[in-house]
């Protein structure tokens, strides 16, 4: 298993045994409340009761505008740490540029895709999206002629529009599992590098084996470690759709190359599907409408196969497979995109003459699209940047450092632009280096306390829906890292949970303030949010979207990454 990302080494000083938690708004204040328009967030317990609380010594502890102090949970001490992280590093959320992008779509050399590739980075360019991967899928024709067709659209389409970092990869068929995306840094080799990747281990091309996915990754790292290419990454798309990616496959794919796989969508595109007919397709939330079929893996539970608040299960669920690689300490991320191939109530359609699949498989493409007049509702698409964003923390604004942003999981991902910033330091008491944010580790002493706060800029103007978004519950998500697992087909971390929920009133910027005390067990953490219009019943999760009646504008979320301690 690859190590840990990057820390932050900082000085046990502290020996208070509680642990603690606040909620602080910004804006100077008076007396115990918070001024008119400001927001207050309010404790919570996991099972969404709200109650007032004491602080350690058992008095009232109010802040202006804030919630009052309460007692979280705290591991006991186990034995077993996981291996030493990799240090390095640098100063916190702030020290980057924060880039939205999406590394999922489709065009015309898509055998089931229809928009130009200027068309979608046009749409893209209008609704803020600052990077973007065309994904076509891969194919006997993708192979032999859109790889290569497409390369001259993408790179017009860069030098159009060079506010945009257009991306070429593909959809790869992951030999006995699910599509998955495949990308390089722009070069005079990614042509090539993409074009031998998918002729010798695409699955439609002959690679049936799990083995074979495995060496697709170790010869993408190949290519790196030759310099052939300087980027190359893989994420796993729509993981749980289908029932066929296994646990043990996961962590397959991230032990091959850990430069190369580094995690999932963790929401899936498609997220128009489940607007209700006649208005929509009418259809499952993601074209997630299935059941398990022979090549499933038998441990998935059926509700698996459907989206919660529109995210995989795998995601959503609170102590599930995500969260049994990051309690291995495993760094395995997630995305959000908008796996865009047709879109909800678009006018454009194929051509007459150029839209029929012998069409495509002579030409490698269909025709460029015309105006049908009638708006296509039976569609369940969105266009890039329309609903989901992947919000990644760059160093620059170039491709190589998006691509290093995604790979150290410095991200969080959004629908419905519920949030517009996410802004996460964990540090140790004793001070020293700067915190650590999203992807990253913090290493403190036996005993230390950690300190978390979470600073939120909520949506201040409407949405591609015409909607202002309102955040109205912050939770924070933690587990106890526990070591590498003895079965690799594990898919739940039991001691993984709600830590705390905060209510959020008002709609200015929030900041969340949490502090682990005495902590003498490595752990990790990681943050979801809501605007709160559903939920299961009697419970703060996320409901099981219903089919064909999931409106997704109507229950927006928003996942961030993880962000790793270790004590020693």
């Amino acid at each position: 298993m690859s190590p840990l990302p990057e820390e932050r080494r900082v000085r046990s000083t502290t020996t208070t045994t509680t642990t603690t938690a606040t909620t602080t708004t910004t804006g100077t204040t008076t007396g115990t409340g918070p001024p008119p328009g400001r927001p207050t967030a309010t404790s919570r317990s996991p099972t969404g009761t709200s109650r007032p609380a004491t602080s350690p010594a058992g008095g009232s502890c109010r802040r202006p505008g804030s919630s009052v102090w309460r007692s979280a949970r705290r591991w006991p001490a186990r034995p077993g740490p996981p291996r030493p992280p990799r240090a390095g590093g640098s100063g916190g959320a702030a020290s980057y540029t924060w880039l939205n992008g999406d590394h999922h779509v489709h065009t015309q050399y898509s055998s089931d895709g229809l928009y130009t590739v200027r068309q979608q980075v046009e749409q893209a360019r209008r609704n803020g999206v600052d990077w973007m991967v065309v994904t076509d899928h891969g194919s006997a024709t993708h192979a032999r002629l859109g790889v290569d067709l497409v390369n001259p659209d993408i790179r017009a389409a860069r030098t159009a529009h060079r506010d945009v970092l257009v991306f070429q990869g593909l959809e790869w068929n992951i030999p006995a599992a699910e599509h998955g995306t495949v990308f390089v840094v722009p070069s005079s080799e990614e042509v090539a590098v993409l074009r031998e990747f998918e002729q010798q281990f695409d699955g439609s091309l002959g690679n049936t084996t799990e083995d074979r996915a495995v060496a697709g990754i170790r010869w993408l790292g190949q290519q790196m470690t030759n310099r052939r290419t300087p980027n190359a990454l893989f994420l796993a798309n729509h993981p749980a759709r289908n029932g066929i990616d296994s646990p043990h496959e996961l962590r397959a794919w991230r032990d091959a190359d850990p430069r190369v796989a580094i995690g999932m969508e963790g929401a899936p595109g498609h997220q128009a599907a489940g607007i209700p007919a006649p208005e929509g397709p009418g259809e499952a939330r993601g074209y997630y409408g299935n059941s398990p079929r022979p090549d499933s893996f038998p441990g998935y539970p059926l509700e698996s196969y459907r989206t919660f608040g529109g995210f995989d299960w795998m995601t959503a669920k609170v102590g599930g497979v995500w969260d049994s690689l990051l309690a291995e300490g495993r760094p395995w991320w997630i995305t959000a995109n908008s796996d865009s191939h047709s879109v909800y109530r678009d006018q454009l359609v194929r051509p007459a003459g150029a839209d029929s699949s012998e069409w495509f498989t002579a030409n490698g493409r269909y025709g460029d699209p015309v105006d049908g007049g009638v708006p296509q509702v039976g569609r369940g698409d969105f266009f890039p940047g329309h609903y989901s964003r992947t919000w990644v923390g760059a160093a620059s604004r170039d491709y190589g450092a998006v691509m290093d942003g995604l790979r150290a999981g410095r991200a969080f991902v959004v629908h419905g632009d519920l949030v517009d910033a996410l802004e996460v330091s964990v540090r140790g008491a004793g001070g020293g280096d700067a915190p650590a944010t999203l992807g990253e580790q913090l290493r403190v002493g036996p005993g230390e306390n950690v300190h978390v706060q979470v600073r939120i800029t909520p949506r201040r103007r409407p949405n591609a829906h015409g909607d202002l978004p309102v955040l109205r519950r912050v939770d924070l998500i933690s587990g106890p890292i526990t070591g590498p697992v003895a079965d690799r087909d594990t898919q739940t971390a039991p001691e993984t949970a709600v830590v705390e929920s905060f209510e959020v009133r008002g709609n200015g910027q929030v900041v969340v303030n949490h502090v682990f005390r005495r902590v003498d067990r490595p752990f990790y953490l990681r943050l979801r949010g809501t605007d709160g219009n559903f939920s299961a019943p009697g419970s703060i999760e996320p409901r099981q979207d219903p089919d064909g009646n999931s409106d997704p504008w109507t229950d927006l979320w928003f996942y961030s990454n993880p962000v790793f301690v270790t004590v020693g």
